[in-house]
Order: C-alpha cells, then sequence, then structure tokens
C-alpha cells in the first residue's frame, strides 16, 4: 500500500468535513474524489435535515455520516463536523490532531482538485486557506451585491479584502477552527470564520483550485437563497462589530465601579478620621 493509504497516526493529516443537505445526487462523487485527497484520513458528513437519501448515499460511498434530525444551517453543521473528528482523535490515544478541510456537498469529482487548499495548510505557511475557483467563474467584484457585501465587510472589520470571500472551501489548522467557536450561524458562517480568524493573528491565503459546483441560479428559489444568505452574513458581521464595542463598554464600566467603589471607600475612610478627632 502506498503510503497516502496508510496514513502515519502520530501525523497530523486531513479531515475532510461535508455539511450536506439534500446532496444526494451529488454527494457520492464528491465523497470519493474527497477521500482519494493526500493525506486525507477520514471523510465525514454532516447530513443537516436532509428529505432525501443524502446520508444513505454518502455512506455508502465510504463517508462517516453524523446526521442533524432537523435543518439546524452551515455553521452547526461544520461544528457537528468537527467535533465528529476530534472525538475520532480522542478513540485513538496516537492520532495528532487533524487539520480540517471543509468541502462543499455538490462539489462531485471535482472535489479531487482540492489538494492545494492543505498544502500551506500541512506545509505551515498558512492558519487557513480559502479556495479561488478557476478564473473562468467570477472573481473579484463577482457573486453579486451579496459577495460584495460580504468583502466589504471583512474588509472594514480586518484591513483585508478577499476575493471570494462566500467560498465553502477551506483548509485550517484545528487550532485556529477552535480559536473562533462557536461559529457564525447558518450561512454568515464562512464570513464570521474569516473575520475572527483574522482577528486572532491567524494567517490567511487564498489558493487557486480547479473546483466547480453548482451555481444559485436565478429563480425565484435562487433570489431566496440569496436572501438568506445576505441576512446571515449580516447578523454574522454585526456580531463581529458588536463584540470589541461591548468589550470597550465593559472596560469603561469596570474602571467606572472601581473607581467609584474606591471614592466610596476614601469617603468613608475621611468620615471615620473625622469622627475620631471630634472625641
Amino acid at each position: 500500500m502506498s503510503e497516502r493509504s496508510v496514513p502515519d497516526p502520530a501525523s497530523p493529516g486531513l479531515a475532510v468535513v461535508i455539511a450536506a443537505r439534500d446532496e444526494e445526487w451529488l454527494i457520492g462523487a464528491t465523497v470519493r474524489a474527497a477521500a482519494a485527497l493526500p493525506g486525507a484520513a477520514v471523510v465525514l458528513v454532516v447530513d443537516d435535515g436532509s428529505r432525501d437519501d443524502t446520508a444513505a448515499v454518502a455512506g455508502a460511498a465510504g463517508a462517516l455520516v453524523l446526521r442533524h434530525g432537523a435543518n439546524r444551517g452551515k455553521g452547526a453543521a461544520m461544528e457537528t463536523g468537527a467535533e465528529g473528528v476530534r472525538l475520532l482523535e480522542d478513540a485513538a490515544p496516537r492520532s495528532a490532531p487533524r487539520h480540517l478541510l471543509f468541502l462543499d456537498a455538490d462539489l462531485g469529482e471535482s472535489a479531487a482538485g482540492a489538494a492545494p487548499l492543505a498544502e500551506p495548510v500541512c506545509s505551515g505557511a498558512a492558519d487557513m486557506t480559502i479556495a479561488l475557483l478557476p478564473p473562468t467563474r467570477l472573481r473579484l467584484g463577482g457573486h453579486g451585491y451579496v459577495g460584495a457585501f460580504a468583502r466589504d465587510g471583512i474588509r472594514r472589520a480586518t484591513g483585508w479584502e478577499p476575493e471570494q470571500p462566500l467560498s465553502g472551501q477551506r483548509c485550517l489548522t484545528r487550532a485556529a477552527f477552535e480559536s473562533v467557536r462557536p461559529l457564525a450561524a447558518g450561512f454568515g458562517a464562512e464570513t464570521g470564520m474569516t473575520v475572527d480568524v483574522l482577528r486572532m493573528g491567524f494567517t490567511v491565503v487564498e489558493v487557486d483550485v480547479p473546483l466547480e459546483h453548482r451555481p444559485t441560479g436565478t429563480d425565484l428559489r435562487g433570489q431566496l437563497h440569496r436572501a438568506r444568505q445576505f441576512a446571515a452574513i449580516a447578523r454574522a458581521l454585526a456580531e463581529r462589530e458588536l463584540r470589541p464595542a461591548l468589550a470597550r463598554r465593559g472596560r469603561r464600566l469596570r474602571q467606572d465601579v472601581r473607581a467609584a467603589a474606591s471614592a466610596t471607600a476614601a469617603t468613608a475612610r475621611r468620615a471615620s478620621r473625622r469622627r475620631l478627632m471630634g472625641r
């Protein structure tokens, strides 16, 4: 067997986590392609309340499958997957923490092209990578108003402007992932993760990868998806804009309380001295 087929359990490798909902037509091909990636030790699919046979197809393709009884959103599915990987590691005492490679369920056979995402993380050159789709797809300025909104929000929060802020294909170290939990809810997960990872001082790079997935249509269903995406990203950004302000307000409040307590104690001491002198 090749070295890739039998990874050293004591060396960091890749745990591929795929959040999926109603993806029975593509999840099998995605799982098989992901399992063949260099260093992939496990492929774990989180079925986020699917109404079709996503879980069964993923399991038949060789993935470990965790299921949400009801749809809980992408952020929750990503966290469930990462927690499942951690439990697997805990069950194998010699295993090192795996780097987490998050892939979308609808990549199909193109998931085989995800290897460049892992290389900078495995080599220590970056703490998180984000996929740039091929030049034939929309790049900077693309993704319409939702992508532009997320891009501008990340820039305002961190000073860094990503080309493809909504990309769900990303690899990161376990340390980087754990530092930004809990993730933002739903479709705000990637935007919130990018802001939080950068604010924690980790290194983020975008990497060209030959991945293709199903584009969001322009019909009513597609527009509703974009509306939900926009709302989730807005919540994620608002939460991250509020956190520093609330932290500053909390520090000022604590300082005011300490100053008031000190002044009260000083007043009490002066009153006590006056009473003693009066006696």
